[in-house]
């Protein structure tokens, strides 16, 4: 992760903080940036660094807060790693509905909402054939958190 920080303050980012070994960071830019275009540049820094080019999603900490208010299963708080947030790189234009049933388990609740879904799995997510379909099915880019490390993420996000 100290690769990653500076990677992230060699693009003139600044207060960088990160969070346990899986690519989450926080951090302030002196202006705004157009997130695409910040997501396209830290993507190519770490390719030049490392050989491998991974995906990027950069949300706002208002789209975070937003995404976490905005939560359709608070019974998740009681075990916020069964719940998963799975960030879109865009909204999905046409979801294959038919697979995502397909791979749901009776136990499991999926909400879609733009380029946010939510994934209630009390049963685990490595358990879950529907978290392994949701990027097939959605045609899009994800990436997922639990509900514990947003919580994290968004505390690290307010001491900015």
């Amino acid at each position: 992760m100290t690769e990653l920080v500076n990677v992230l303050q060699g693009l003139h980012l600044h207060n960088v903080r990160t969070y346990v070994q899986s690519g989450n960071a926080v951090f302030q830019a002196a202006r705004t940036l157009d997130p695409a275009l910040l997501e396209e540049r830290i993507a190519a820094a770490i390719e030049q660094r490392r050989g491998f080019r991974p995906r990027v999603i950069i949300l706002s900490k208002d789209a975070l807060h937003d995404a976490m208010a905005s939560n359709p299963y608070p019974q998740a708080d009681a075990s916020p790693t069964s719940l998963h947030l799975f960030f879109l790189g865009a909204a999905p234009a046409a979801p294959d509905l038919a697979l995502l049933a397909a791979a749901q388990k009776p136990t499991e609740q999926l909400f879609l909402a733009d380029r946010v879904v939510y994934l209630y799995a009390p049963d685990g997510i490595g358990r879950s054939r529907l978290a392994g379909a949701l990027e097939r099915a959605l045609g899009v880019a994800a990436t997922a958190r639990n509900w514990r490390t947003l919580l994290k993420l968004e505390a690290l996000a307010e001491t900015l």
